[in-house]
């Protein structure tokens, strides 16, 4: 008797766990679900964007943080699909590479559902569309630091995998004693071959190079200020600095936030099997600051930027820079006899920052700013694309904002660029992604994937500076690097 009962008991409950069970399904995915004809608001926006077979899947949330389920399909026009469901669309990473590679070339259509209040929306369908160009880069470096002005916190330099959501340190802050950790640089993607600079009690400009690390006593009389903004020659013997002597200064009122300028800087070029400092008139001139430099992917130019200096703080907004080149003879170290101006501040009434040739040789990216060089903290800073072929130039409207474009930096097949903006918020700077066809047309950017990005962001007190790509992880040891920046010895160059 008390078997049957007990039987009975169990029957019972397992009936009404699988009733429980059959409504919880069936309420988590759509049922009868209104159709409207507007696309879905989400976060990030992907809505038309085109990606790289080998980026990490673009997982996404609705806007509204009234909307706590969602219902995603992605199906490929060759074939292929995958479907997510929950808080967030959250794709399995494998199916996800999956369906890109077996839609190279073409699109993909996305189908989203959101329940609020009980009742299930379907949207109108949106398309990603994969690039039949590779980003060929195992991932991206960049620093992250607080978006602060005095005090540099906590930051560090990092590494993040493209495909996936890995991302590790290089070198953090925290391992040292009161140091600012200036922005990782390698030669055209290759990790083998990095400098960074470190400032405050443990100063020293870091090279890797060849499987040697040295640390160079950065800063001495003859220069004036410290080996900053570096670019490296493709060869790898060369790499071309600016020192500067840089000063801030705040606004009481409007969106800028800061001005940060330089009382003095120039252009030089520095030799690493030497050890020497190359100098030359025609890039340190007196009367002028000389700043950003960048070898061309041929390394036969030397492009930089130069503006009349002015009376500083007063007539900052008088600097405007103008886009120089001189020609550079590897074989001898020996820079040019003359300058050619490409883009002249004066002509034009702005300035422009930041040149970064595509390593194809075909384009030049700079941004482009109202006056000064520092454009993170400037909301009209844009983008700008210089078409070395022809001469002219135009902004990049198909990525620009009412906010700050800066940072930028080309894959290796000059097929992909990233860049950052204050877009989100105004605040903090990101990463973005764009590709670009032989004509220069580059497609809608989109953010650096994250696995929860709604959640990441905002819980995010970082911006990302200087971000570029990397062919391979950065073999680094921090340890080393830590015991060899806090130790006294030093390279000491010459000049």
């Amino acid at each position: 008797m008390k078997r049957h009962k007990t039987s009975s008991l169990c029957s019972l409950l397992l009936a009404v766990i699988c009733w429980l069970s059959a409504v919880g399904c069936s309420s988590d995915t759509p049922k009868d679900a209104s159709s409207v004809d507007e696309y879905p608001q989400i976060y990030p926006d992907y809505i038309g964007v085109t990606v790289p077979v080998d980026i990490a899947p673009l997982n996404f949330s609705m806007l509204s943080d009234s909307i706590a389920l969602m219902d995603v399909e992605v199906k490929g026009s060759k074939g292929g699909s995958l479907h997510a469901n929950g808080e967030y669309a959250d794709f399995d990473i494998g199916e996800w590479h999956r369906l890109l590679t077996a839609n190279r070339g073409d699109s993909l259509t996305v189908t989203v559902c959101a329940r609020q209040d009980g009742r299930w929306t379907r949207y109108r369908d949106f398309t990603l569309y994969v690039s039949p160009d590779s980003i060929g880069a195992w991932g991206i470096t960049y620093r992250r630091i607080a978006p602060g002005y005095q005090l540099f916190g906590s930051m560090g330099l990092y590494q993040r995998r493209l495909s996936t959501f890995e991302e590790s340190a290089l070198i953090e802050n925290s391992q040292l004693t009161e140091t600012c950790l200036n922005c990782h640089t390698a030669n055209r993607t290759n990790p083998d071959q990095y400098v960074f600079h470190a400032r405050v009690d443990h100063g020293g400009t870091v090279i890797s190079r060849q499987g040697r690390i040295e640390v160079l006593q950065s800063k001495n009389d003859s220069l004036g200020g410290a080996m900053v903004y570096p670019y490296w020659h493709p060869g790898g013997r060369y790499c071309a600095f600016s020192t500067n002597k840089t000063s801030q200064m705040f606004h009481l009122s409007g969106p800028k936030r800061i001005e940060v300028y330089d009382s003095s800087s120039d252009v030089f070029v520095y030799d690493t099997e030497t050890r020497t400092i190359l100098k030359d008139t025609l890039i340190m001139k007196r009367l002028w600051a000389e700043n950003t430099p960048a070898f061309s992917p041929d390394g036969c130019w030397l492009y930089f930027t130069t503006a009349r200096r002015q009376i500083y703080p007063t007539d900052y907004d008088k600097e405007k820079y103008s886009l120089c080149r001189v020609s550079f003879d590897a074989a001898t170290g020996c820079i040019g006899q003359k300058v050619d101006t490409l883009i002249s501040a004066y002509r034009i009434g702005k300035s422009v920052t930041w040149p970064r040739p595509s390593y194809d040789g075909r384009y030049l990216m700079y941004t482009q700013v109202d006056y000064g060089y520092f454009s993170v903290w400037h909301p009209e800073a844009d983008l700008w694309l210089l078409d070395l072929q022809t001469g002219e130039t135009r902004p990049l409207d198909e990525v620009n904002t009412e906010r700050a474009e800066s940072f930028h930096n080309w894959s290796a097949n000059s097929r992909w660029f990233l860049f950052t903006s204050r877009r989100d918020d105004g605040l903090y700077t990101r990463v973005y992604f764009s590709s670009i066809d032989e004509e220069g047309r580059a497609t809608k950017p989109f953010l650096l994937p994250q696995r929860n990005p709604k959640d990441y962001y905002r819980q995010s007190l970082d911006s990302y500076n200087t971000p570029d790509f990397t062919s391979r992880p950065v073999d680094t040891n921090a340890d080393e690097l830590r015991r060899r920046l806090e130790s006294e010895e030093r390279t000491k160059t010459r000049m």
